[in-house]
Parts: C-alpha cells; structure tokens; sequence
C-alpha cells in the first residue's frame, strides 16, 4: 500500500508526467488553532512528498460543531491555507460540514514524473535506511490531551509536526532513493512493514540510533501513549522480531502513531553520502537508522 496514487497523465506534452492523489484529515492533536491547521496541512501534504512529488493543488476538508467559536474557525483555516501557501501549492476550493468534534485536513494534488516516482516497492536488500524527524510523537499528543505537556515542549513539537517534508523529497530524489514512505498514523513500524512487505524485504532497525523528541520516552515510560501503540502491535505485531535489550516503553513508541512525521527512506549504500550532503544543504535533520536485509521469518527487526 503506497502512500499515494500515481495516475499517469495522458495528454499531449505531458509525456512522462503523472498526477499524485491523496487525502488526509483529523482532530485536533494541539491547542492553539492556527498550529493545528497548520499540521494538519502539512501532514497531508506530506504523502505527495512520500511518493516524490510536489503539490500543485489542494482542496480543504473541515468539519466543526455547533458553536464552535468562529475565531478558532478562521484561525485554523488561516494556519492550514498559509501551509499550503508555503509547499507552493494552490488553494482551489473546500467543503466545510457540521461534525461532532473538529476535523480538519485536505484533498491535495501533487505532480511527479514518472522516472522520479518513490514508492514502497523498492526498497533493496543492501540498502541502509535514513529518517528525517525525530519519533515521539504519539506520546507527545497524548500528553497534551491529558494536560500534562509544557507550553515550550508543545510549542516545539508543533513545530516539527509544521515543518513540511518537501526538501527532504527534493533530496531523497535527487539522490536516487529506492523506496520511501512518511512516518505518520501507523507509526515508523506500521509504515516500515508496508515496505517490507511490498519490497519482499525484511528491516532492520538501530533502536539507539533512532531519533526521539525530547521528552517522549519519559512520557512512554508513565504509560503515556496514543491508541496508535495497541493498535499497531494488533495489526502488525506478530511480523516483528524485537531483541530482548531494547528498552520496552521505546518499543511502544515505535508501534505508536506518529503525527506529520518524517521520511523513512531506503537508499542504496554508494548513495548514502549523497543524501547526506543534499540534506545538510537543506538543513533538514536525518539520521541513518537501519539497513535492508533479504525476507527472513520477520518483516521488521527492532535491533
């Protein structure tokens, strides 16, 4: 299951191009209301990003109750729409309906041509493997609905959750990437087994290498997790093999929805230092996380 769907365009002078389709939306996961529009943007944006795309258009998904206060409304539209503005995508149009609680997200459109199209099949084994944001944020989001989390460390993680995927795209294409997917409601164990699967490869992860906002394993430690953690081990749980060091409450993050989180890509080794550089020239945060090995009796390795 990719990311998104590809749809080849047909007409004349397109020869090459395709279309990107996806489609996201969700409740609030922070406070302050242009912040929430503003993830909520970015992280439907974000598959586009996955699959090696662009944006070129989005359309605006919302739902609010009754007397939902009108300033929160315009705030959140405010914070989605200038996100949008940003990936340099156009705006072009929406459908707002009554709901029992807030939701909010788009329809987006992106365009990528076909040589450049990173999907979850291709991951090699031999590859290594790379992730652009720090994990944690399951743990994150739940603390802030439990009214626990600091003023600064919501801030903070609302501006990762903000920060749009387009130049680690850029960089991951430019640099050759097998295959690719964003780390967002499955969870970097959900979202890597999609790749395993549909590569026929097993991954390997460095659970001390893997990136973690501050704070998170804390929080996962007081049993402070999303439903995205129990969900994830009853969906997948049976294709992981987790060693028997690796600390327990870290495992549950890894299981544990992520919100607009990074890329988790597969690149051929003689390519790593090439995403590197074009990373760093970015400044974009990556973190070489694990390596691709040929299926074994596990899809993921939590090492």
């Amino acid at each position: 299951m990719d990311d998104a769907g590809v749809v080849r365009l047909g007409s004349a002078g397109a020869e090459g191009m395709c279309l990107v389709q996806t489609v996201d939306y969700f409740p609030p996961v922070v406070d302050d209301p242009y912040l929430y529009g503003a993830v909520a943007a970015a992280n439907s944006l974000s598959d586009v990003y996955a699959m090696g795309g662009q944006p070129l258009s989005a359309l605006n998904l919302a739902g609010f109750p009754p007397g939902f206060s009108d300033e929160w409304m315009m705030e959140i539209f405010r914070g989605g729409f200038d996100k949008v503005r940003e990936a340099g995508a156009v705006l072009a149009g929406g459908h707002t309906v009554r709901s029992q609680e807030p939701q909010f997200g788009f329809s987006v459109t992106g365009l990528v041509h076909e040589n450049d199209v990173i999907d979850n099949e291709g991951a090699k084994a031999g590859d290594v493997l790379y992730l652009t944001k720090p994990l944690g944020m399951g743990p994150i989001t739940a603390a802030n609905r439990k009214g626990v989390l600091s003023a600064e460390d919501l801030a903070l993680a609302g501006k990762v959750m903000a920060t749009l995927n387009r130049d680690a795209a850029k960089a991951m294409v430019a640099a050759g990437a097998h295959a690719a997917t964003d780390i967002t409601g499955f969870g970097l164990v959900g979202h890597s087994f999609n790749i395993a699967k549909a590569s026929d490869v097993t991954l390997r992860f460095d659970t001390q290498a893997l990136p973690l906002f501050p704070g998170a394993l804390e929080l996962a430690k007081q049993g402070v997790l999303s439903g995205g953690c129990a969900r994830g081990r009853d969906a997948v749980g049976e294709h992981v093999a987790t060693a028997s060091d690796v600390n327990a409450s870290l495992a549950d993050i890894l299981f544990d929805a992520e919100t607009s989180g990074g890329l988790l890509i597969s690149i051929p080794e003689s390519a790593e230092a090439r995403l590197q550089d074009e990373l760093a020239k970015l400044d974009v945060m990556v973190e070489r996380v694990g390596h691709v090995t040929p299926a074994g009796s596990h899809r993921i390795h939590l090492d």
